[in-house]
């Protein structure tokens, strides 16, 4: 075997595998149901409306049929997943004040030290169900920038809360939308006011511990006019034998001129289904900036969403996604223009080996009356071996006559004078393959804060060198 079919078998490799122990966990009931839905409920002290709307849900879910597209979802055990796991009963301000399992937990994962070195404006780290810790720098409180869990923001911001909780993705919009508004548990709950822009990125980070858990974080962030934000969020998992679910609801409302830049690096196990809706709206001269990476989970299906509802609206997604062994990555993005003189790019890479699938799903709809509308949408592919497999599904709906539309796809394979090249000039297989596919994903990558830009990259070629895990 040469070097480079070696590193090549060591793509997907993991290095958040591991473990702690927790006991809460051990306790946790499996399945859902009318009763655990009420006990979540009853737990967090939510108002009636709050339980009203978990139930409705829950029948939902129950009549849903599951999705008949994309990857297969057949051996997901809805009975054998646990719902709602709480490790610690309150939530910490400080580092030193959690428990000590999951202190271990962030620190080896390096959350601690980024806050340290101001990186981020704030920090919310989420343990199975529940945000564990929370913080946010004192001068954007003083700004009146709102930066909590979704629990707290419903116990002390109730009316803002039920004024846009479901607005932008109710509960039957999906079977996976439906079980989040039946069983959510913590996210992120972030209000920015007029015109005040908050310039270092908000970050949240979502781990799950526990074997066969379900993770349903619920996150809503309204930017008001002017305003801008940008939220960062990461994602990892232990390895197990068996399946975990992460099946999460972001709704973002970005009024008129302001703008979101919503980033995603999900890196989860390979034992994890990664069912997600996402999507915003977007005012009079708003723009929405979706950058999502995909590198880890067994499956992913995730297509972030703008509605361009005011005129002059801008939404953009940038998506990378790395497709290994048992691996599908399903995922795309949906550009609805609903007013005149809107615009929207998305720009896809996606990159497969090992049997590994990647599919581009997009939907492109430019309905009557949004005239002086513009849509790019470019995908891109790269194969690194001859049994993985890379598809495109574009959906374009134009009920308009003056507009601009354009669309193009490409799959390329990593060719062998590529690598020659690469090696005359002194590196080896593994090193050549790493440097094409960095530069492949090049465009998304510079979208990226600098340490995230890093860390993208620092996985890449941790995996191309065989060294995880």
């Amino acid at each position: 075997m040469t070097t480079v079919d070696s590193s090549l078998e060591n793509i997907g490799a993991y290095e958040f595998g591991w473990a702690d122990k927790n006991e809460a966990s051990a306790n946790a009931r499996r399945g859902v149901n009318e009763e655990v839905v009420r006990n979540i409920s009853e737990l967090k002290n939510e108002p009636k409306w709050m339980l009203d709307l978990r139930l409705k849900s829950l029948e939902i879910f129950r009549k849903k049929p599951m999705p008949n597209w994309g990857a297969s979802l057949t051996d997901i055990d809805f009975d054998n997943i646990k719902y709602f796991v709480r490790s610690t009963e309150k939530q910490a301000t400080s580092w030193e004040d959690l428990p000590a399992d999951i202190k271990n937990t962030y620190d080896r994962l390096g959350i601690p030290e980024a806050e340290k070195q101001r990186l981020v404006a704030g920090v919310a780290a989420q343990y199975e169900s529940e945000v564990v810790y929370h913080k946010i720098r004192e001068d954007l409180e003083e700004q009146g920038v709102l930066f909590l869990d979704t629990d707290t923001g419903l116990r002390e911001h109730e009316d803002v809360f039920k004024q846009y909780f479901g607005s932008v993705i109710p509960a039957g919009d999906n079977k996976f939308a439906a079980l989040n508004t039946a069983v959510w548990s913590g996210g992120s709950f972030i209000y920015i006011p007029k015109n005040v822009h908050v310039e270092i990125p908000l970050q949240a980070y979502f781990r799950i511990n526990t074997e066969n858990m379900g993770q349903f974080e619920r996150t809503l962030i309204i930017v008001d006019e002017g305003a801008f934000v940008h939220y960062v969020e990461g994602c990892t998992a232990p390895i197990y034998s068996s399946d975990s679910l992460h099946s999460a609801v972001v709704e973002i409302i970005v009024k008129d001129g302001a703008r979101c830049r919503y980033t995603t690096i999900q890196n989860w196990s390979n034992n994890v289904y990664n069912l997600v809706t996402k999507r915003a709206t977007a005012a009079r001269g708003a723009t929405m900036e979706w950058v999502d990476g995909n590198i880890g989970s067994k499956v992913t299906m995730k297509y972030p969403a703008v509605w361009l509802m005011g005129e002059h609206a801008k939404g953009e997604t940038l998506s990378v996604a790395m497709a290994g062994p048992g691996q599908h990555q399903d995922a795309g993005a949906k550009m609805v223009h609903c007013a005149p003189n809107t615009s929207s790019s998305i720009v896809s890479k996606s990159v497969a080996r090992g049997g590994g699938r990647s599919s581009y799903r997009g939907l492109v709809e430019i309905q009557e009356g949004a005239h002086g509308s513009r849509s790019t949408v470019r995908c891109d592919a790269l194969l690194v071996d001859d049994i993985s497999r890379s598809d495109t599904y574009p959906f374009v709906d134009v009920r308009e006559d003056d507009v601009t539309m354009g669309h193009e796809a490409t799959v390329s394979k990593v060719s062998d004078d590529q690598l020659f090249y690469l090696m005359s000039r002194g590196l080896d297989e593994a090193e050549a393959m790493a440097m094409i596919v960095r530069g492949f994903i090049e465009p998304i990558a510079r979208e990226l804060p600098m340490e995230y830009a890093i860390e993208l990259n620092r996985l890449i070629e941790l995996q191309m060198e065989g060294s995880v895990g």
